[in-house]
């Protein structure tokens, strides 16, 4: 393990876990701020969104600057947010604050993909790549869960604290072990060649989207197929970190060796495959008890593998196809932060207007149009850095 790129992990794991520490305890965040389940999911949508419409710029301001800095930046932006999420007297303040928040993930997610990508040789980029999406594991397997464990028995607002103190924990890590990682001269930045590398980020945009049309209602969904609620939501949780091991292990293997189309195909399919299973828990297919409870654990685990093994391979396709242009990874950070403001609005929608049985059953159409959509539009390799897909 590269200790450099394991720090740059470290990263995503606190902006992972900021992003849905709150997840877990969602219904009662809601009813202390005097809102439905599916409003309060709309925190998560105002932090996205800022996301995706800040992140080129912010990559475009920032190019220049050396990607240490540029990550050291980001993290003591959202310490400072998360801070005063905890404090937030209303939802009105709270979704201000948190559409701040969305800023700090979209100054250092590309710098850190970017830095991981130049610690390493070519040869070994899509296997750093993984490792830096692996801070999302540790989210799963012990940030987010530990958020969900420390709201029910703190309170919503403690779930802020949480994601402020891994913030330090990753800024101090940076501080201390990662080198100076200079931006690259603008002569060796690479292009962003919109018309050729689009249905890569139409990629991006729908595996997120229909993930997180689920995941963002995890607690409703855990509560309904699995029966667990408070503290247990945090379980089922941490099966999103043990998907996210497999799938990007998976992933940064099929990076190296230059997975394509069939790659993609095939995780979309297993991913509507899980959003299936998922449906028949939340309609009780199983009886109550261990064996829904394997079921749900089961869904949560395939579609997390699905999503992580397709993430390395996105990823590294487009450093290829930009020839590492920062903004080339921004691009694709607003995409995929598009996709998941689509999907938990889509979420949202389905649970306000049908209840929910109708999350998983909104994901499994999301799931089957991206595969049919990509079947088509997902693009070959540009021509003069290898022969095509």
């Amino acid at each position: 393990m590269n200790p450099r790129v394991f720090v740059l992990s470290m990263c995503t794991f606190a902006f992972a876990s900021a992003a849905f520490v709150f997840a877990g305890v969602l219904e009662e965040m809601a009813k202390d701020l005097g809102v439905t389940t599916a409003v309060a999911g709309q925190l998560q949508t105002a932090y996205v969104l800022t996301s995706a419409a800040l992140g080129p710029v912010a990559a475009w301001l920032l190019g220049r600057f050396d990607r240490k800095f540029v990550v050291i930046l980001g993290l003591v932006t959202g310490l400072l947010l998360h801070l005063a999420c905890s404090v937030a007297p209303n939802f009105q303040t709270l979704l201000v604050l948190r559409a701040f928040a969305g800023l700090a993930g979209a100054m250092s997610a590309p710098a850190a993909s970017v830095a991981a990508a130049s610690l390493v040789p070519p040869e070994r980029r899509g296997s750093a790549l993984a490792m830096v999406s692996g801070g999302l594991t540790l989210a799963f397997v012990i940030g987010i869960p530990m958020g969900s464990v420390v709201g029910s028995f703190f309170g919503w607002r403690s779930t802020f604290l949480v994601a402020a103190t891994l913030a330090v924990v990753a800024l101090i890590g940076v501080i201390l072990f990662l080198p100076r990682v200079p931006a690259p001269p603008k002569r060796e930045g690479g292009r962003v060649d919109i018309p050729l590398i689009w249905p890569l980020y139409l990629t991006s945009f729908l595996t997120f989207a229909a993930n997180m049309t689920l995941n963002l209602y995890i607690a409703p969904v855990v509560r309904v197929g699995a029966g667990v609620t408070g503290a247990g939501v945090g379980v089922f949780q941490a099966m999103i970190g043990v998907g996210s091991v497999i799938g990007l292990w998976l992933g940064g293997r099929a990076a190296d060796r230059d997975a394509g189309k069939a790659w993609i195909i095939q995780g979309f399919t297993i991913q509507a495959l899980a959003m299936s299973v998922h449906f028949a828990a939340t309609h009780h297919a199983l009886p109550p008890g261990l064996p829904s409870q394997a079921l749900v654990a089961f869904a949560i685990v395939l579609a997390a593998t699905a999503l992580f093994s397709m993430t390395p391979v996105i990823q590294s396709r487009i450093i290829q196809m930009t020839d590492g242009a920062p903004v080339g990874l921004a691009l694709n950070g607003s995409v995929i932060a598009v996709g998941q403001a689509l999907g938990s609005a889509v979420g949202g929608a389905a649970l306000q207007a049908f209840g929910v049985p109708a999350i998983p059953a909104a994901a499994v159409g999301m799931s089957l149009t991206a595969l049919l959509i990509l079947s088509v539009a997902f693009p070959r390799k540009r021509a003069p850095l290898a022969e095509a897909a």
